[in-house]
C-alpha cells in the first residue's frame, strides 16, 4: 500500500469556534469533546475506508439534518483526494446521507484559513420512520483516498484560501 496522507486534529481554538457555531448555546464541555476526538482509522488491514468517529452522541429523526465539526484535518500528497461517505451500514439501514452526496477534500484544503477542518452535514432520509442513533466514539462517516489526474492542457495556478465554494470564487 502506498502511504499518501496523515490525519491531524485541528487546533482547540478552531474546534471551539466551529463547534460553537454549529451548536450555539449547547452548554457542552467543548474541551472534553475536543480531547476525546480520535483520528480516523481503518477497521481492518483490507479496509479502504478510514472511519471518522462521532465526537458526541448523535440522534437524528427522519428528515433531520445535523452539521458536525469532526475536529479532523488531513495532510496528503498533491495528486490525491479524500472522498467521504456515510458508513455503509448507516446508509443501508437509515438512508443516512451526506448532504453533498460525496465529500471531496482536496489536498490544498489542509492549508486553508480554517485549518482544513472537515465537517460532515448529515440527513436522516429514512422513509421508514427510523431514528438514527450514533453513540459517541462510533464510526459514522468513512474517508477513502483516491489518486486523480488532470488534462494535458490544464494550466490552473489559482490557490485555495477557504472551504466550501472557495475554489469557484473570483
Amino acid at each position: 500500500m502506498r502511504r499518501v496522507a496523515r490525519f491531524h486534529k485541528v487546533s482547540f481554538e478552531r474546534f471551539r469556534n466551529d463547534w460553537s457555531d454549529a451548536f450555539p448555546g449547547s452548554g457542552e464541555d467543548i474541551r472534553a469533546i475536543y480531547d476525546g476526538i480520535r483520528l480516523p482509522e481503518r477497521a481492518t488491514s483490507r479496509s479502504a475506508g478510514y472511519d471518522f468517529f462521532a465526537p458526541v452522541a448523535i440522534e437524528l429523526a427522519p428528515g433531520e439534518t445535523i452539521r458536525i465539526p469532526t475536529g479532523i484535518r488531513v495532510e496528503m500528497e498533491p495528486e490525491w483526494v479524500l472522498t467521504c461517505y456515510p458508513r455503509s451500514g448507516l446508509g443501508f439501514k437509515y438512508r443516512l446521507q451526506l448532504n453533498n452526496t460525496v465529500g471531496i477534500i482536496d489536498s490544498d484544503y489542509f492549508y486553508s484559513d480554517n485549518e482544513g477542518h472537515i465537517f460532515a452535514k448529515l440527513t436522516n432520509d429514512s422513509n421508514e420512520g427510523k431514528t438514527v442513533h450514533i453513540p459517541a466514539g462510533t464510526g459514522f462517516i468513512q474517508g477513502i483516498f483516491l489518486e486523480y489526474g488532470i488534462t494535458f492542457d490544464d494550466d490552473v495556478t489559482n490557490v485555495r484560501n477557504g472551504g466550501f465554494g472557495s475554489t469557484t470564487r473570483s
